[in-house]
């Protein structure tokens, strides 16, 4: 399986290469080259399997020969073992033909932990054989960088810094990244929001004197086998419903893109998925997009769903480059266009975007209804993020079954779960103590040098 930039004009690289270095050298994403077919009979044969081993199934063909095929399977059995939920991603039935697909029963509480748990064991699995070290910056929103947090924490060749906006993070958010003792990972509040975060993130990766010099990797869903983890809850969720038989849908609270993106491929792979919804919050520019075709930044509003407040999706790019025929220029061409606010996606992209993807938006006032209407209905408590899932998923239902992507725990968010419902949903008995732990971080300008210097003088040589 060889793996190829969004631009064109990177270096081709194997899966271990492209999950190692993150960003592109020519500041693309990296992408397979070719997408591997499951036929009917390998999907049909995924049901009732446990996740595990329907994740070894999906991802084999994309690793190619990086990792033995018994190295996988430990790698899989390790990064889930720390899960609360026998299922991993269990369904639960809101009302007729919609679905409930829980995501948050890892250890930060959030769907990024099963993609970070999985990278964290194949990233530690490949420096042990190569003796490196590597040092891995990264941008959350809120919940990417508790993940990466927990899954590298404490490791001897990895040191962490991860980026947040100060103060647009929930409380619960930020002290699942303040509070880790261990040494080798750095919590950096940033004067800004996501996406200067990101964005510093990317330049960073763009100076190739710093990159080289510190080693970097990002984990960040720029990173492929992030995506790739993320796919294999799409499969077990869709035959858990008659799939192949059938065809599903999704709905997917969508920030990034890169969880939604995860279901293309998915689709790409052969399973039989209808309608891929994404559901915005008041931060709605992938919804103007593809309503439009105007993909254009007009600034982020905080919002009670702090983790979907961004303006520039970095995986949106991925979906780019297919919709324009895989023309690296034409992708490296909008970016740059992007630099000054925004670009017009062409007329043929446009309607292959949707005939794939369908939208919603769903505003402040109705995230908090659909809270307490949804546990009014069916007593799930759902977090914000979730709720914009279900408001915009319900407003898409027909006959296929309609699967909601749940992404974070209530308790992640408690004063939003609270204003809506009167009820305040309380941390699992292993975090119970979070907000007595002693908090470490460091509050940063949103200035590039600064921080690189910052990143410098911590690095444990």
């Amino acid at each position: 399986m060889r793996y190829i930039s969004t631009r064109g004009a990177a270096p081709v690289l194997t899966f271990g290469e492209a999950m190692m270095t993150g960003l592109a050298r020519d500041g693309g994403l990296y992408v397979p080259e070719t997408v591997p077919v499951m036929d009917k009979a390998e999907i049909a044969a995924l049901a009732g399997l446990p996740y595990e081993e329907i994740a070894f199934r999906v991802m084999k063909p994309f690793i190619g020969g990086f990792f033995a095929d018994d190295e996988v399977k430990g790698l899989i059995a390790k990064a889930y073992t720390g899960f609360g939920h026998a299922a991993r991603a269990p369904l639960v039935q809101l009302g007729p033909n919609h679905f409930l697909l829980e995501l948050f029963h890892g250890p930060t509480l959030a769907f990024k932990d099963f993609a970070m748990q999985l990278i964290g064991q194949m990233m530690q699995a490949a420096l042990a054989k190569t003796g490196e070290r590597i040092t891995i910056v990264g941008a959350t929103s809120g919940d990417t960088g508790s993940a990466a947090m927990e899954a590298f924490k404490g490791l001897a060749n990895v040191d962490v810094f991860i980026m947040y906006p100060h103060g647009r993070v929930s409380e619960v958010q930020r002290r699942q990244m303040t509070t880790p003792s261990e040494s080798n990972v750095h919590a950096l509040a940033v004067d800004g929001d996501f996406d200067d975060c990101q964005a510093n993130v990317k330049a960073m990766f763009n100076d190739f004197d710093f990159r080289d010099g510190v080693r970097l990797a990002g984990v960040n869903s720029i990173n492929w086998a992030r995506v790739l983890a993320q796919v294999v809850y799409y499969f077990s969720s869709a035959v858990s419903l008659g799939a192949p038989h059938r065809a599903v849908s999704f709905t997917v609270p969508t920030g990034n893109f890169g969880d939604i993106f995860a279901g293309y491929i998915a689709r790409k792979m052969g399973l039989p998925i209808d309608q891929l919804v994404v559901a915005t919050n008041q931060n709605d520019i992938l919804h103007r997009a593809l309503s439009t075709g105007d993909h254009r930044t007009n600034g982020v509003k905080p919002s009670i769903s702090p983790s979907m407040d961004i303006q520039v999706s970095s995986n949106f790019e991925r979906a780019l480059f297919d919709a324009y025929g895989r023309d690296g220029k034409a992708v490296a061409s909008l970016m740059d266009e992007m630099k000054s606010g925004g670009f017009t996606i062409s007329q043929g992209a446009l309607q292959m975007l949707q005939g794939i993807f369908t939208s919603g938006r769903c505003s402040e006032a109705e995230t908090s209804a659909t809270i307490s209407a949804t546990l009014k209905a069916t007593g799930e408590l759902l977090c914000p993020h979730s709720a914009v899932g279900v408001k915009v998923a319900n407003d898409h239902l027909g006959q296929t079954p309609m699967i909601t992507l749940a992404t974070a725990h209530p308790a992640k968010f408690p004063d939003a779960v609270e204003t809506a419902t009167g009820l305040r949903p309380g941390l699992p008995p292993r975090m119970a103590d979070l907000f007595e732990r002693p908090e470490r971080v460091t509050r940063v300008s949103n200035d590039l040098p600064a921080i690189q210097a910052l990143i410098r003088e911590r690095l444990r040589r």
